[in-house]
Formats: structure tokens, sequence, C-alpha cells
């Protein structure tokens, strides 16, 4: 690797340890954020409350000097709550756009589920456009932007099923799930006096977040390795037991996620290992099982492990 892609690198460990300093024992799961992050995709967080979701999201923005904005759903919410008005100017005789929260780096759709269908849309073109229209004209969003969406898992009074072209613009499904007894233990230590985030200090700006974004797609994929990841994807859509399997985007986004897992682990080339590790957060939530397989006790993981011994691991032969 060159030397600017190695101080990015050293970048990103730095970053890494700073989100892991408010909240922890998720390592792993911090990593797959950053990936989603440098891949430019948005993540959805399944989780139960208070398993610090929104800590570690406030945490990134303030760790990257993003803009922040978070929009807590529930069924009064307005698609234009979301995106933003125009409102008619008396003096200057013409209508001004006033923004919305969806105008900012980091975007922290609390409860998304909670959103009724409509609301839930007007997300839509903003996750796979970078912009919006309001009135017929666009307004391009900041760059980077990245959504992070919450939804819990338990509670179903009030909330609105996701649509599967919306789950589909999501790169990753994540769950952080509850600390382990040593992490809890340290947590209680740790925020006796003061919360971690309150002295966290940023440890990149947008441009550099923008550079490694380019770097990232600079990253090497072994035409074999590409037919392996497309095998995968393809073979989710033959399953006997999936309805509905992965889609073409889901296959760029496995694409663009193993390139960035690769980078954060200081390589310019993809590996299997990388797309094995990455498939169940990339892939999983966008498959649909047939009821009678869900009956027979199926589940997307027991699949995706069964399409990983079907298809053929390539191996690189050293004379």
């Amino acid at each position: 690797m060159e030397t600017a892609t190695h101080h990015h690198v050293e970048v990103l460990a730095r970053l890494k340890a700073n989100l892991e300093s408010c909240i922890l024992g998720k390592s792993s799961e911090i990593e797959l954020l950053l990936t989603a992050m440098l891949a430019g995709g948005h993540v959805l967080l399944e989780d139960v409350p208070g398993t610090g979701k929104t800590v570690l999201i406030k945490a990134l923005a303030r760790s990257i000097d993003g803009q922040f904005r978070r929009i807590q759903c529930n069924p009064d919410l307005l698609p234009s709550d979301i995106t933003g008005v125009s409102i008619y100017h008396p003096k200057e005789e013409k209508f001004l756009f006033r923004s919305g929260p969806i105008m900012t780096n980091i975007l922290l759709v609390d409860e998304i589920n909670r959103a009724t269908t409509k609301t839930q849309s007007a997300l839509l073109e903003a996750m796979e456009e970078q912009h919006i229209t309001v009135d017929g004209d666009i307004h391009e969003l900041p760059s980077p932007f990245m959504m992070l969406a919450t939804q819990n898992p338990i509670d179903f009074e009030g909330t609105y099923i996701l649509p599967e072209a919306q789950l589909d613009r999501f790169m990753m499904k994540l769950s952080l799930g509850y600390p382990s007894e040593a992490a809890e233990k340290q947590m209680i230590t740790s925020q006796s006096k003061v919360h971690p985030m309150e002295a966290l200090q940023a440890i990149m700006d947008m441009s550099q977040v923008l550079a490694i974004q380019d770097q990232v797609r600079l990253v090497h994929m072994d035409e074999a390795v590409a037919d392996y990841l497309v095998t995968i994807t393809r073979k989710t859509r033959e399953h006997q037991a999936v309805f509905l399997g992965a889609s073409p985007r889901a296959t760029l986004s496995l694409v663009l996620a193993s390139k960035s897992f690769a980078f954060l682990h200081g390589r310019d080339y993809v590996i299997p290992d990388d797309i094995k590790y990455l498939a169940p957060y990339v892939l999983g939530h966008r498959m649909i099982l047939h009821s009678e397989a869900r009956m027979d006790g199926a589940t997307v993981s027991s699949v995706l492990g069964a399409i990983f011994e079907q298809v053929r691991v390539p191996v690189r032969l050293e004379k």
C-alpha cells in the first residue's frame, strides 16, 4: 500500500478506538459500522432499547466532525418533516426552501418502523440518489451522507413493516446486543463521573472520509474472487427455501463492503474470507424464506451456511 493509504489505515484505527471508548465490548459491530461508512452505505440497527445504538451513532458523527441530525419517528410524522418545505416569502415574492433534518452528514432515524409507509418512502430517494425532490426542485444532500436507522424487534404495536424495496437500500443490518458481564461492569466504572463521549475528540474530517471512500473503490478484487461473490448471491435466488433472494443491488453492496473491509485491515485486495464474513450482514435482511421452510426450522443463517458449503472457495496456487 502507498504511504497515503497507510496513513488512512492508521487514522481509521484511531477512529475505531475512539468509538470503542464509548461503546464497550462491541469491537466487531463498530468495525462493521465503519465498513459501511467507508463503502458509502446505510445501516439498519435492529435491537432492543438501551443497548447504545444512539450513543454509537452520535460518537461516530463527533469522531468524523460531521453534521448530525436525529429524527424520532412516530405515526404523525410527515414526509415534509424529513425533507423540508418551500415557504412563500412575501418580501421576495417567491418560495424559499427550508431544509429538513435530512440535510446532514449523519442522519439517525430512530424507530423507523413507527413511521407510516408514506413517510418511510420519503427516505428512499435520499438513500439511493443522494438528493431529495421538493415541489419539483432537486436538492443535493451533503457529502458524505449516511443514514442509520433503528428499529425495535420486539415491539409490534403501532409499527409498520419496512417494505422490501427499502430494506434493499440498507447496505447492512446489524444488532449490537447486550454487553458481556465484564463490559457492563467496566461501563459502570467508566461512566460513574462523566460519560466518555463528553471528552470525545474528532479524529478526522469530511474531506478525509471522502478521500478514503475514493481509495476503497480502488481496492483490487480478483476475477476468481468476484466469481465467488456473484455465485453466492445468485445461489440465494435459487435455493429451494428462499422465496426472495438477494438483488443485483445486494451484489454491488457486497462488493463495496468487501473492499471497504479489506481496506480497514490494511489490504489493497479482497480475499474470500471478507465476503464470507460480510455476507450475513449484507445479504441476510434481503432474503425472504418460504413460510413452509420457516416452519421446518430453516433460518436465513442456516440457508447461507448451506450456500457457503456448496460454493467452491477460490484458492491461489503459488509455484
